[in-house]
């Protein structure tokens, strides 16, 4: 008999990893809604507080004693259906919003979007070359490289910038779907991570302010 039977999906829910990804996405909703009012500083600060949970997720998740197989498997479809939104539906919504819903940059955010699914499903087929080994470049370093660049938007021309983030997004879709080994940034990386996150929330929120 399958033991995850006897779980309910509220009792996968209530796991700990489980809730720190459910964190992730609730911080991935706020992105999006603050894509859609026009908000991109808040939203960026909401995108990169969705990576940080997606990297805590996994720390506790093999940190944790008894954790049962199940248990294991149902986290990682999670983490997988949420790494969708925050990686893949998001930055689509973003770049719709900046460009102000202009339909032929519907075909750059499809393309955000298939790139992120494609890549989650082969991930999820085939895994890493080896455990320390991407192929490609992992989709949450997306976000990472996208709120750095984002910085730099006041230098230029609203129009110009359009351009510069749609080129941005289509050349990380590229290494995403690459075969190009990619190190996996994990062990003392995600005290670099909390550094460059705590980092840009401060710098995005002085900018917020300044604006009010």
């Amino acid at each position: 008999m399958n033991n995850s039977k006897n779980i309910s999906i509220i009792g996968f829910a209530k796991d700990l990893p489980n809730i720190c990804s459910l964190a992730g996405l609730l911080c991935a909703m706020f992105a999006i809604y603050f894509s859609i009012e026009g908000h991109f500083q808040a939203s960026i600060i909401s995108a990169l507080w969705s990576v940080l949970f997606d990297w805590f997720d996994g720390i506790i998740a093999r940190n944790m004693k008894g954790r049962t197989k199940e248990q294991s498997e149902f986290g990682a479809q999670l983490d997988s259906m949420i790494d969708i939104v925050s990686f893949g539906v998001y930055p689509a919504i973003f770049i719709l919003s900046y460009t102000e819903y202009n339909v032929w940059f519907m075909i750059v955010a499809f393309l955000v979007v298939a790139s992120c699914v494609l890549r989650l499903t082969y991930f999820n087929i085939y895994g890493l070359i080896d455990s320390n080994t991407y192929s490609g470049l992992s989709i949450d370093n997306n976000i990472i490289i996208l709120a750095f660049v984002f910085l730099f938007e006041s230098f230029f021309d609203h129009a110009i910038f359009e351009i510069i983030l749609c080129a941005l997004l289509l050349g990380l879709m590229v290494l995403n779907l690459s075969s190009i080994p990619t190190p996996k940034l994990a062990g003392k990386w995600i005290y670099v991570l909390i550094f460059y996150v705590m980092s840009l929330t401060t710098v995005y929120s002085w900018m917020i302010n300044d604006m009010i």
